[in-house]
């Protein structure tokens, strides 16, 4: 694994790094050596992906465009191998496509690529993972709607895919199969792509936004739609950013969280259901340590190891054991010993510490992975994946998920 140095933002070591050199202790203290890649899990809108310490590439549910690269289009509802994929570092689901990031700097991508979110100079859908041209020295990448991001090394943005909104911020409108950098804007320590719009976190502590600005996605006090990057008011000493369908969160060092866009399913926290086009703070959370979110609902990481969720609900996306929209954060149920955590669509998940994964919600692609088509209130374990142990798949399991195609 090549060197990667860690972030600072005002003085502190960013939220991914703690993360992953916690995990690395905990690893060694059990016993188990650490492999080429911290693990992670990603949602796409109805997909999920993992990444296993081994650097190999797991995914499951909708399958419709290729996205879980397994040269098939068979929805999966439990998880399968990314074909020919290795040294994997970070991983990242757009709506009905996948990307990797791989201990080289380069990204690979597969799935749905009608806008050229491939970014591989076509926009033909690939059922395997093809490399992202032109990209190298990435540290990390992000997926939107119909859109990538990469990070590389010297701070600056890269972005391929639809562009309707100005949502890749080269100050045009036109869509790009190949990625194009955002001119002259630098000094960047983490991203995150939107419905259709785009994030990006400064070392100084500051975010920045561009694309659609409707309700006020932005945070600009405007609700006018940005070709380039412009800064989001009254945020400082952010650590962490996430993006959802069009609305966003922020989180500072001092744990809190803050959140600005759309909230008609309260997905704002903050007790109404009113757009916001500036930050305000999530209402009783403190002690958080990761955010995550997409479409319309959200999970924050506690350091207790416990989450919080809020926003839509229909489809039991809080976990909390309900169907009932909450405006402001509710503790998903039965659930601690969480070290990450991913929102899709409809859906949410968490991994453990001991390396299992759970899901909960919207299931009918398979995407909670339990080899199920029912929705979940509450979380259940994914089958047959650890991302800290190696799993030989058998003849038997190989049976079963070639039966497990969906509706």
């Amino acid at each position: 694994m090549r060197n990667m140095s860690f972030v600072h933002v005002n003085g502190k070591v960013s939220n991914f790094w703690l993360i992953a050199i916690l995990f690395s202790l905990l690893l060694m203290a059990n016993g188990i050596s650490f492999a080429s890649a911290t693990p992670q899990i990603s949602a796409g809108e109805y997909h999920s992906l993992a990444l296993k310490s081994d650097g190999t590439v797991w995914a499951w549910g909708n399958n419709s465009d290729g996205q879980l690269g397994d040269r098939e289009t068979i929805n999966r509802r439990i998880p399968v191998e990314v074909l020919g994929l290795k040294e994997v570092i970070a991983i990242a689901g757009e709506s009905t496509n996948s990307l990797v990031l791989k201990s080289d700097g380069t990204v690979w991508v597969w799935g749905n690529n009608s806008d050229g979110q491939l970014g591989d100079g076509t926009t033909k859908k690939k059922y395997f993972p093809v490399q992202t041209q032109g990209l190298k020295d990435v540290i990390a990448i992000a997926g939107g709607n119909s859109h990538g991001i990469a990070l590389k090394s010297n701070g600056t943005v890269w972005t391929w895919g639809n562009n309707k909104n100005g949502q890749l911020g080269d100050n045009t409108t036109t869509n790009r199969n190949i990625p194009v950098q955002i001119y002259k804007f630098k000094g960047v320590v983490a991203i995150a792509g939107g419905g259709f719009h785009s994030l990006a976190l400064k070392s100084n502590g500051t975010v920045w936004a561009w694309g659609y600005n409707n309700e006020g996605t932005l945070g600009d006090r405007t609700n006018v739609n940005r070709r380039t990057p412009v800064k989001v008011n009254r945020l400082s000493s952010v650590i962490a950013v996430a993006s959802g369908y069009r609305h966003n969160l922020a989180l500072k060092s001092d744990g809190t969280v803050w959140a600005w866009g759309l909230n008609c399913y309260g997905q704002l926290g903050e007790g109404t259901t009113i757009n916001r086009n500036t930050p305000v703070r999530v209402s009783g959370l403190s002690g958080v340590i990761a955010i995550s979110c997409k479409g319309n609902h959200n999970l924050a990481l506690k350091s207790d190891g416990t989450v919080c969720a809020w926003g839509s609900n229909f489809y039991a996306q809080l976990g909390d054991g309900t169907e009932e929209d909450r405006n402001t954060p509710v503790q998903v149920s039965n659930l601690g010993g969480v070290i990450a955590i991913a929102t899709g669509n409809s859906h949410s998940l968490a991994l453990k510490s001991d390396g299992t994964v759970w899901a909960w919600g919207l299931n009918g692609f398979g995407q909670l992975g339990d080899d199920s088509p029912r929705d979940r209130h509450t979380p259940v374990q994914v089958k047959n994946i650890n991302l800290i142990q190696s799993v030989t798949q058998t003849p038997a399991m190989i049976s079963t998920q070639k039966a497990n195609s969906s509706q």
